[in-house]
C-alpha cells in the first residue's frame, strides 16, 4: 500500500510540475509579447472589449507578403454571391497568385505566433479577419457601402468573407429601390450588409444602376436626400467616390432635371468634386446620430491603365500582368492627389464640427497590384468586336479588382477600425 501511495504522490507531483511548467512559460510568452510590443512602439490598453492602439501605426503604409497558407481568406467558387465582374478565375484566369497576398503595415504586425497564443488567452485581441466575430458585432444592425463599382466590388468581398459563416437556411439576398439597393442578410444575426449604388453621392443623371452610361455627365451638387434615405439609420456606413469624376469638366445643374428654368454650368473637376462632399458633409453633420453610426470613406482606388508608367511598354497597360510594382511609394497617374486633398480637408472640417469620419486610405497599397485586376477574365456585358478579339489589351479591365484579392485587404482594415480603434 505504501508503494502504490507513494506512487499517486508521484503522479500528483508530476502533473504538478507540469501546470507550472505551462504557468511558466505562458508567462515567459507574455513578457515576450511585451517586449515586442514596446519595441514595436505599441502600448495597448483595454476598455472593456476593446483593444485601443494607442501609438500612431500607420495601417496603410507597409508592403504585400506572399501568404499561400492563409490566403485566400475564401474560395471563389464557394462564394455563393460573387460577382461575374470579379470572378477572374470563372472566366478563364489561370494564374491565381493575385489571390495569397497580405497587406502587411510596416509598424504593426505581429507574429502569427503571437496571434494564436493571444485568440486563447485574450480573444479581443485577435485583430486578424473573424467572420462570426463581424456577424456578432453586426447583430440587428445595418452595414451600408454607398459609392460607385469600386465600392461595390468591396462589399461583394465583405460578403464573401462572412457568408460562409452562415448556414444557406439562414442567409439571403435582396433588391430593391429599382435596383439601386442590394440587402445581404445574415437572419440568426438580424444584421444586413448591403450596397447602395450612387456613384458620386449626389443626384446625377447616371443613378440608374444599369443604365448609367452617358455622355453627358450631370450632377446636381446639392441634391442628396434621393439616395441619402436610403441609408439614413445605419449603423456602419462606408462611403466612396472618385472615379466617376474624372474628367475635366462635369455639367453642374441647379435645379431639378427637367426643370426649364434649372441653371447649368460647366464646373472643373477638383472644385466641382469638392462642391459635392461638402453637400455630402453637410448632410451627415445634420442627420448622423453620433453615438450609434460609425463612418468611413475609402479613398481612390488606383487604376493600372498605362504600362509605361511603371516601366512596362507605352501603350501597354495591366493585361497579361503577373507580377506587382516593387517600388516603395510608386503612385501612378490615375490616382489624382488634389482629389485626395479635397477629401482631407472636407473630412478635417467635420471632424472640427465633432463628426468623425475614418479614411481608409488605401490608394498607395493598391497601387502596386498591377496584377490584380480582372483584365480580360470577366464577364464581357457586350459582345466582343473582331478588332477587340484580335488585340485582347483594347478590352482588358484594369480599374477593378479580381476576388479574392486586393478589396479582401481593405476589408480587413475596415475591420480593424471597427474592432480596434
Amino acid at each position: 500500500m505504501a508503494k502504490a501511495h507513494q506512487i499517486v504522490e508521484g503522479s500528483t507531483w508530476g502533473i504538478r510540475n507540469i501546470f507550472q511548467s505551462l504557468v511558466a512559460i505562458l508567462t515567459t510568452t507574455l513578457v515576450v509579447t511585451a517586449i515586442y510590443l514596446t519595441q514595436e512602439g505599441e502600448e495597448w490598453s483595454h476598455e472593456g472589449n476593446k483593444l485601443r492602439s494607442l501609438s500612431k501605426c500607420d495601417l496603410f503604409s507597409g508592403k504585400w507578403i506572399y501568404d499561400n497558407e492563409s490566403y485566400p481568406l475564401y474560395k471563389e467558387k464557394q462564394c455563393t454571391y460573387m460577382s461575374d465582374q470579379l470572378a477572374c478565375e470563372k472566366f478563364g484566369r489561370k494564374d491565381l497568385s493575385y489571390q495569397n497576398w497580405r497587406w502587411k503595415p510596416h509598424q504593426c504586425d505581429l507574429p502569427r505566433y503571437v496571434f494564436e497564443l493571444l485568440w486563447n488567452v485574450a480573444p479581443s485581441l485577435l485583430i486578424r479577419f473573424n467572420a462570426t466575430a463581424l456577424l456578432e458585432r453586426l447583430r440587428n444592425k445595418r452595414m451600408v457601402f454607398v459609392g460607385d463599382s469600386l465600392n461595390r466590388g468591396q462589399w461583394v468581398s465583405m460578403v464573401c468573407l462572412v457568408e460562409s459563416s452562415v448556414p444557406p437556411t439562414l442567409k439571403s439576398m435582396r433588391t430593391i429601390a429599382n435596383g439601386s439597393l442590394n440587402i445581404f442578410k445574415a437572419e440568426e444575426y438580424n444584421a444586413t450588409i448591403e450596397f447602395y449604388w450612387a456613384p458620386l453621392l449626389v443626384e446625377s443623371n447616371s443613378d440608374d444602376p444599369v443604365n448609367h452610361r452617358v455622355a453627358e455627365r450631370t450632377v446636381r451638387v446639392q441634391a442628396i436626400e434621393k439616395h441619402a434615405r436610403y441609408w439614413t439609420d445605419a449603423d456602419i456606413l462606408v462611403f466612396n467616390t472618385f472615379l466617376w469624376w474624372r474628367r475635366r469638366a462635369m455639367n453642374v445643374l441647379w435645379g431639378s432635371f427637367g426643370d426649364p428654368n434649372g441653371v447649368l454650368k460647366k464646373v472643373g473637376m477638383v472644385r466641382v468634386y469638392e462642391m459635392a462632399l461638402r453637400t455630402w458633409s453637410d448632410w451627415l453633420e445634420v442627420h448622423i446620430n453620433r453615438n450609434n453610426t460609425n463612418l468611413f470613406f475609402v479613398s481612390m482606388s488606383p487604376t493600372h491603365q498605362k504600362a509605361h508608367e511603371w516601366g512596362g511598354a507605352r501603350g501597354d497597360n495591366c493585361y497579361k500582368e503577373t507580377d506587382q510594382i516593387t517600388e516603395e511609394g510608386y503612385w501612378g497617374n490615375g490616382s489624382v492627389p488634389s482629389m485626395m486633398r479635397v477629401v482631407e480637408n472636407v473630412l478635417h472640417d467635420l471632424k472640427g464640427r465633432g463628426l468623425n469620419v475614418e479614411l481608409l486610405n488605401i490608394t498607395q497599397l493598391s497601387e502596386y497590384r498591377k496584377e490584380g485586376h480582372p483584365s480580360i477574365y470577366r464577364k464581357q456585358w457586350e459582345p466582343l468586336t473582331e478588332e477587340q478579339l484580335s488585340n485582347p489589351k483594347t478590352y482588358a479591365d484594369c480599374i477593378h479588382w479580381c476576388l479574392p484579392g486586393v478589396p479582401d485587404a481593405w476589408n480587413e482594415l475596415l475591420y480593424a477600425y471597427i474592432f480596434h480603434r
